[in-house]
């Protein structure tokens, strides 16, 4: 609980330039990718261009009506019924939109980041243990492992919204070091999400924040991982 208010609480500059002094003398065991953004495209505007053409009244959608926060209880495991019902109960108008994001979702995952994939492909090849952690909906993650075969290489993943956890609780960080036996001072996690680093590192975990795959391997060369 202390953990949580701390991150909370502490400016995430702060938290980012204090988190870990010395990178190069610690061993990483255990290398962590989050997926969406690291690994694979995510953009929700890719289908709604066609769905809602104008840019105002689509950023509006987006802002009013499927908005993020609302996107990620589904992350959290909840229904997709479930959630296109309060929507729609709220945007009777908006019927055909709501029920669109899911129905086309497989348009919003538009393709893998080759050179991501290819890094931690090569950190497969080369023995290191290698997991994933991401914030999920089950179904649609099913749906991505068709999509792109590649995640099923990782030793293992945790599903956010198969455990009913989500990033950057400090618990879904806990139950993923427990679940895979990792060593938390041994870890370094891969998100492209501010937040969601920070709450690795209030786990005790190393975290870099993903940008791109130059900065990637530069991050990884720090941590003393030489590709």
């Amino acid at each position: 609980m202390l953990a949580n208010v701390l991150l909370a609480t502490t400016p995430y500059s702060l938290l980012a330039y204090t988190h870990e002094e010395n990178m190069s003398s610690i061993e990483i065991r255990h290398i962590v990718f989050d997926i969406g953004r690291v690994l694979i495209h995510y953009d929700p505007h890719i289908p709604f261009t066609r769905l809602i053409p104008d840019d105002a009244e689509r950023n509006w959608f987006f802002a009013n009506v499927c908005t993020h926060d609302w996107n990620l209880e589904q992350d959290r495991g909840r229904d997709w019924a479930e959630a296109e019902a309060l929507l729609i109960a709220e945007h009777p108008e908006r019927i055909d939109e709501i029920r669109a994001f899911r129905k086309y979702w497989h348009e919003m995952v538009s393709h893998a980041y080759v050179e991501s994939v290819a890094i931690m492909e090569a950190l497969i090849a080369e023995g290191r243990d290698v997991t994933m952690l991401t914030n999920f909906a089950p179904d649609t993650f099913k749906e991505a492992r068709k999509l792109f075969p590649f995640l099923d290489m990782p030793r293992g993943v945790t599903v956010s919204g198969e455990i009913g956890l989500i990033k950057p609780d400090l618990a879904i960080y806990e139950k993923h070091t427990k679940d895979f036996d990792l060593s938390p001072a041994h870890t370094l996690f891969i998100d492209d999400s501010g937040p969601n680093v920070v709450g690795a590192r209030a786990a005790g975990w190393h975290a870099v924040q993903f940008t791109d795959p130059e900065k990637l391997k530069s991050d990884l060369a720090a941590h003393g991982i030489l590709l």
